[in-house]
């Protein structure tokens, strides 16, 4: 084969054996590898780490090469012994201790996500979600699928609180939402972008509204002792009255949903929501001709797997947010994974 034969042979290859290595990701997060490694006193020998996270010799040292391959771990030898410790990657996001940890997000992602898109051909075939097949709960029952326990509700509440760790404060200043003083976060859950919020505009009052189960799982688990400009709603955003605000904060929230139920809601908050008032969006935003980026690519197939919903343009949201009655729209796309869309009444 010739030289362009072979690097075309070679990407089919690297994209076959993708899935290999998320698990490879997923498994050490899963094992606490990561976490192992940041408490000891200096690098460990495969014994120690095998010891420490309850697993086999063999496929403890396969697993960590592989990391060291991945750039996740580094290895130093001595003598004939190799002797193992996180690389910055893994220390800024792999390790459960980091305030820009992920763990949560990659564990929710290997436990739920991926079993998912081993349904994806029929997930494609049939346009709808792979909930019933994957764990045995109808369509319409999607946040009874997402919260199967509490432990489980928990965990992905956590990964939505890392993912803002990292990216909410570029989606919260894309545009200057200090003349917005009462704010209300739908669909909130543990408060990440709450508390950024009222960080960042210390002149705002934040409400955060959401079911009740999760309402009491944040309280619970999340703290909010020195937050008094931040308080909770129990309710479920499209059937129950919406607390009043200046703006309302749809993080992540209109790409779970089909446009009918996204219709339905901006509907709602338009009717809710204060003259002058808006509505700020975040969302990781297609480009027009919705072939690219890649990753938001990625993120609408995941929608289909796991939800009613899609990534959307730019232009998609307009429509939906004009419709609703809303104008002046304005988007901006951050240079993260996250963008953000605010519109007023």
């Amino acid at each position: 084969m010739g030289c362009s034969e072979d690097h075309a042979y070679r990407l089919l290859n690297e994209y076959a054996n993708g899935f290999m290595v998320s698990q490879v990701l997923f498994t050490a997060c899963e094992l606490g590898v990561f976490d192992l490694l940041a408490e000891a006193a200096g690098p460990l020998d495969v014994a120690a780490v095998a010891a420490g996270v309850g697993a086999s010799s063999h496929g403890t040292e396969l697993l960590l090469d592989i990391c060291v391959s991945l750039k996740l771990l580094k290895v130093e030898t001595r003598g004939r012994k190799a002797f193992y410790q996180n690389t910055e990657l893994s220390s800024a996001y792999l390790t459960t201790v980091s305030p820009t940890s992920q763990c949560n997000m990659l564990k929710y992602m290997g436990r739920t996500s991926y079993r998912c898109w081993g349904h994806l051909a029929d997930a494609v075939r049939e346009g709808k979600n792979q909930y019933l097949e994957t764990f045995g709960v109808p369509a319409e029952e999607l946040f009874t699928a997402i919260y199967r326990s509490e432990g489980e509700r928990l965990q992905f509440m956590q990964a939505l609180q890392e993912a803002w760790s990292v990216n909410g404060r570029s989606v919260l200043t894309a545009f200057d939402l200090s003349v917005f003083p009462l704010m209300c976060d739908l669909g909130g859950g543990s408060g990440a972008l709450a508390k950024e919020c009222v960080s960042l505009y210390p002149r705002c009052k934040v409400t955060i509204f959401d079911i009740p189960e999760v309402v009491q799982t944040a309280k619970q688990h999340f703290s909010f002792q020195d937050e008094e400009q931040i308080d909770f709603r129990e309710g479920d955003f499209f059937k129950d009255p919406l607390p009043e605000a200046d703006l309302y904060i749809l993080a992540r929230i209109l790409h779970d949903w089909a446009d009918g139920k996204c219709s339905h809601l901006l509907e709602s908050i338009y009717h809710t929501c204060k003259p002058g008032g808006g509505i700020l969006v975040i969302e990781s935003l297609l480009d027009e001709d919705r072939r690219g980026p890649l990753l938001t690519q990625l993120y609408s197939l995941n929608m289909l797997v796991q939800t009613e919903g899609q990534e959307r343009t730019p232009t998609h949201y307009h429509t939906l947010l004009s419709s609703a009655g809303f104008r002046d729209f304005q988007f901006k796309k951050t240079g993260a994974i996250y963008d953000a869309i605010l519109a007023r009444k």
